[in-house]
């Protein structure tokens, strides 16, 4: 079943693309939440004509999106964490204290933008930051014992 994207949803696509799901997931899931719509033959012509509408602002927010990336470049994102002898850490890094990180140094990047590997271990890591659709970055994670 084809249906059109009103939001971003992670491993299915982005806003306003067209997808083809499984009906179920359509009728019982993505269509009465609200995030998503049946692909009519009107609703794509509504939809061919909101992307010519929005092809320069969506041009504008890449542009953005690649300048953040270029201004974060090979920053090295340093977490504290508390560790036993063997280096194994206590709880877990998670991609809000990321989020924060990158706050305190000026970039408002959600933490749900944000995927990274399970780290159990001190040690370096890689996050990589969602910026945009089409525009993806990696940063580089070190996990640290705290003194």
């Amino acid at each position: 079943m084809d249906i059109i994207l009103k939001t971003d949803i992670a491993g299915l696509g982005y806003k306003n693309d067209l997808v083809s799901v499984k009906p179920g997931y359509a009728r019982n899931y993505l269509i009465p939440q609200g995030f998503a719509q049946l692909a009519t033959e009107s609703n794509r012509k509504i939809l061919a004509e909101n992307l010519k509408q929005v092809a320069h602002k969506a041009e504008k927010i890449k542009t953005e999106a690649l300048n953040i990336a270029e201004q974060i470049g090979d920053m090295v994102i340093t977490i504290a964490m508390k560790t036993g002898e063997s280096g194994k850490i206590f709880g877990r890094v998670t991609n809000t204290q990321v989020s924060d990180y990158l706050k305190e140094k000026g970039f408002d990047i959600d933490r749900k933008k944000i995927t990274m590997d399970d780290v159990k271990f001190v040690g370096d890591y890689s996050a990589t930051l969602d910026l945009h659709k089409e525009v993806k970055h990696k940063v580089a994670v070190s996990v640290v014992a705290e003194a």
